[in-house]
């Protein structure tokens, strides 16, 4: 079973579903259609029930919001992704609030430091938003890049979390 909830947070509504306790899709908006076929995809004929709080995210994101910035280092993930996907969004994990790395930073981090690009495709592909933190991944002159929840979002997190903008 999967639950599934929609949070009003500062930068708008945000999906959030877990499965067995870990939280497997945070979704820009409240589209739940968009969230429950991609939890479909994943997971296949799955039920999936509306709930206040799966997994305690919720609670969580209400915590960081109110500046408990590391309060999302709590939150069990489950990954949906290739091999490599994941050891992207594992290192993602890795940048801490207040700071930003490069997507070259990052290719050399998991050891693949020609894998710019690939880096980049996999940090747009994270289907657990800022609890994988890719918000804090900028470009390597240090602007700010492409986002799945749009620039605006972006540079509210990174101001949110005190990290530093071009």
């Amino acid at each position: 079973m999967i639950e599934i909830a929609v949070v009003p947070t500062p930068i708008g509504p945000l999906t959030v579903a877990a499965r067995e306790g870990r939280t497997c899709l945070l979704h820009f908006g409240d589209d739940q259609p968009v969230a429950r076929s991609f939890l479909t995809r994943w997971y296949g004929n799955v039920t999936i029930n509306s709930v206040a709080d799966p997994a305690g995210t919720v609670s969580v994101l209400e915590r960081y919001f109110s500046g408990e910035l590391d309060a999302l280092d709590e939150v069990a993930v489950e990954m949906n992704g290739t091999e490599f996907q994941r050891r992207v969004w594992s290192a993602l994990r890795e940048v801490k609030a207040g700071t930003t790395a490069s997507y070259g930073q990052l290719a050399q981090t998991i050891g693949s430091p020609a894998a710019v690009r690939a880096v980049g495709a996999a940090n747009g592909a994270n289907p657990v938003a800022v609890i994988v933190p890719c918000h804090r991944i900028v470009g390597s002159n240090g602007t700010l890049t492409g986002y799945g929840g749009g620039l605006d979002r972006k540079q509210w997190l990174l101001r949110h979390e005190g990290g530093r903008l071009f």
